[in-house]
């Protein structure tokens, strides 16, 4: 069994599983074999076999009566048919193979009593060597296939080509977060850690976290951080393919997960539509680690958002060639100079789970955490603006919804600005400002 282990040893040079076999006759050895249906290009190349062809190749006869093959792994079945074939008197095996082993594992090959030919069978000689060989390959693959692919896309999920992004500036990569399960997470993590306010940047449906790139120079300008992630399903994120994968509950769960793996403090929550509801979810549940928000077209409404936004989602949700671009520029006439953008994260067949999903996620979202919001508007750390020709949130009704939660006279802190509904992309000019506002 020494003498096979170094035959194992020698496949796992050569990039094959380490499995090595000796066949010994008369306690002289006649054969030798270790596994290559890699090298050779042959489902057969199995160690046992090539030992069994070269014991039969000495000996001249494919009939080996007297022979023992010693492998340094339980044979699988057609390795065990091939010894039963070949007449062998013995075979002694080192680990056990519980996925495929015929030898006792998963089936008995060699007990079958309908066979003429009974080969005997030694189980565990050396077993701990032997499978301490296999683990160690297999460990050292799954490093090396990490360092060359550090987030292996999972077969419940799809994932947009680098290269269809290329245009955009190169996102960092999270696959780490428990909520995450192995998916890839996209965001951008600018400035530097110890700065006075990190601005926490939240897209909502159908945008990404593109959404704000005119915002982030300023903010950047300032000395400060900036964390832009695109929630999973959307922009350059892994999407889910199943549309019940995504809740309220998960998106809420990974976000402050992410906000404690990047250790986010004295963070100003820039929220947008629904990235602000489920923002504000994470703002509540760790509220030492929030200085206030800026909320952009977010509705204050206890569970759905004003009807025609109802209605945007829907049709976003039941229509599998909605146009998002166009759909986006409908809504506001400053996305429609970058349609494209808008359209690459769901251009694909079968990227759309996460539309398909919102209505419903956001039937999940939380009531808006009021105490928290009134504490952030009495302390001057409360923004709240939306765009003065939203096609889907009328300007008054917006107005009237929000002063009821605000307490007076602190309802002057909302705005309306002079564009549609996409706020981010008109807001350049206020970053300034809000730097002013929220570091007095």
């Amino acid at each position: 069994m020494h003498l096979a282990l170094e035959q194992a040893r020698a496949a796992a040079r050569a990039g094959e599983v380490p499995v090595g076999a000796i066949v010994v006759k008369d306690g002289a050895i006649v054969g030798r074999g270790c596994n290559a249906p890699v090298a050779h290009g042959d489902p057969t190349a199995h160690a046992e076999v090539l030992a069994l062809r070269d014991a039969a190749r000495q000996l001249g006869n494919y009939r080996l009566d007297g022979c023992t093959l010693y492998v340094t792994l339980e044979p699988c079945t057609m390795c065990s048919g091939a010894m039963l074939h070949a007449r062998l008197d013995r075979v002694v095996y080192g680990a056990a193979e519980p996925r495929t082993g015929a030898a006792g594992s998963v089936l008995d090959v060699f007990a079958l009593p309908q066979i003429n030919h009974h080969t005997r069978v030694t189980r565990g000689v050396l077993a701990g060597e032997c499978a301490d060989l296999m683990s160690g390959f297999f460990q050292s693959r799954r490093t090396e296939q990490r360092a060359a692919q550090p987030h292996p896309l999972k077969d419940t999920a799809l994932r947009n080509p680098d290269a269809d992004f290329a245009a955009f500036a190169a996102p960092q990569w999270r696959s780490d977060l428990p909520a995450l399960a192995g998916l890839r997470l996209a965001l951008s993590d600018d400035g530097p850690h110890d700065a006075p306010r990190t601005w926490l940047c939240l897209h909502g449906s159908p945008g990404w976290g593109h959404v704000f790139h005119t915002m982030v120079p300023g903010w950047l300008r300032a000395g400060h951080r900036v964390v832009v992630p695109d929630l999973p399903g959307f922009g350059r994120s892994d999407q889910p393919k199943k549309d019940r994968a995504h809740s309220a509950a998960w998106h809420v769960q990974l976000l402050s997960e992410l906000v404690q793996a990047l250790d986010l403090h004295h963070v100003v929550l820039v929220g947008h539509d629904d990235g602000a509801r489920l923002g504000l979810a994470v703002a509540q549940a760790m509220p030492q680690r929030f200085a206030g928000a800026w909320l952009m077209n977010a509705w204050p409404g206890a569970s759905a958002p004003p009807e025609p936004c109802v209605q945007w989602f829907a049709q976003a949700a039941r229509k599998p060639s909605w146009p998002v671009g166009r759909a986006m520029a409908a809504a506001g006439a400053e996305a429609a100079a970058q349609q494209a953008a808008w359209d690459l994260p769901f251009a694909r067949a079968g990227h759309r789970a996460a539309l398909q999903a919102w209505p419903r996620v956001q039937s999940g979202l939380p009531p808006v955490p009021q105490a928290l919001l009134a504490q952030w508007s009495r302390q001057q750390r409360l923004w709240v603006h939306g765009g003065a020709h939203d096609a889907l949130l009328p300007a008054a009704a917006w107005l009237h919804a929000w002063q009821q939660i605000l307490p007076q006279p602190h309802a002057q802190q909302l705005a309306l600005f002079p564009c549609g509904h996409w706020v981010p992309l008109h807001a350049a000019g206020m970053v300034p400002g809000a730097v002013e506002y929220f570091c007095p």
